[in-house]
């Protein structure tokens, strides 16, 4: 995977303050990239803040769903590479309060890709992230590219509309966009501790047993945050050669996982396999299976050194420990 060519080059990134927005704006800072923002907040604990990307990046302080923000923000940045990652991204939010999942899922899509239009001839690249969730329960595993959209509950359908939308840009105006489907993100600076990985860890280093919502048998892809930078970078970069226009990409390690087996590596890895977990099973309005192929993505992107699910949690631990000071 090629990282290199970012030197020179302008980043405008939306969601940069959340998890995967925060270590991709530090890997292009690392590379090069001058970088702008969109920023709505700030956890003041969290990756974006602590990392120093805060004091390397230019900052345009407003949301999605304004779109003479979003003016203001591309004329500033002078972008010719654009990640969108804002969303409401949080499943059980989304089920809560489904207008503002909507709002700013729907409307700060269709906000940000109608200024892109406006700034066609400098944009060379439109990377927008997307969910495995937009595929809803499917009859065959794994995920597809091909397979149809069939999210229905609030953050699923959100997701289904935005890649609707791009589509619709990509193809009526020449845009050049690429959607990436993701399963379960991780690692470290996730300060949602109601997430599986987060909150397992913050269990055990506080010595207490780690709580599954669900019955434990719920099968998901995890995929490591660094990772999924890497991957958004490497397909900007696609883009910019001209190629894969309009396509669409799934993004995990091929090694899908229940989530009892998930939470028994932490507590092997953490020494605290004496901390038996509390099986709630109390999850509702999720799919109970879900894993998806990236046998696309790799005729495409170099993904063998990417680090593994072990060693990224191993990482994932530390930056915990670091954060608890545990």
């Amino acid at each position: 995977m090629n990282a290199k060519g970012w030197t020179g080059r302008r980043a405008f990134v939306t969601g940069a303050t959340g998890l995967v927005g925060s270590w991709l704006v530090e890997a292009l800072l690392k590379d090069g990239a001058d970088v702008t923002i969109l920023m709505q907040d700030l956890h003041p604990q969290g990756h974006f803040a602590k990392s120093g990307a805060l004091q390397r990046s230019h900052i345009v302080y407003g949301y999605l769903e304004d779109i003479a923000c979003l003016e203001k923000a591309l004329s500033m940045a002078e972008a010719d590479t654009i990640f969108h990652l804002g969303a409401q991204t949080i499943v059980g939010h989304a089920f809560q309060a489904p207008l503002q999942a909507f709002e700013s899922n729907v409307r700060g899509t269709y906000n940000l890709l109608e200024v892109c239009r406006r700034h066609q001839g400098a944009i060379k690249s439109i990377v927008v992230a997307s969910t495995d969730k937009a595929y809803g329960t499917a009859g065959k595993l794994p995920y597809v590219e091909t397979m149809p959209l069939k999210g229905i509950h609030p953050y699923d359908a959100s997701k289904v509309c935005t890649e609707t939308i791009a589509q619709s840009y990509a193809q009526t105006y020449d845009l050049p966009i690429i959607l990436v489907r993701c399963g379960n993100i991780f690692g470290g600076g996730d300060l949602n501790f109601s997430r599986l990985i987060p909150g397992t860890i913050k269990s055990l280093l506080f010595n207490e047993a780690p709580i599954i919502r669900s019955d434990g048998k719920y099968i998901r892809d995890y995929v490591y945050v660094k990772n999924v930078a890497k991957v958004y970078m490497a397909l900007a970069q696609l883009l910019h050669q001209g190629q894969a226009k309009g396509e669409v990409f799934n993004y995990s390690d091929d090694h899908p996982m229940t989530v009892l087996a998930v939470v028994k590596k932490i507590t092997a890895l953490m020494n605290k396999t004496h901390l038996r977990p509390r099986i709630l099973n109390q999850a509702k309005n999720e799919i109970h299976s879900q894993h998806l192929s990236s046998a696309k993505l790799r005729k495409q992107v170099a993904l063998d050194h990417l680090a593994d699910f072990d060693a990224s949690l191993n990482e994932t631990l530390h930056w915990y420990r670091d954060f608890f000071q545990r």
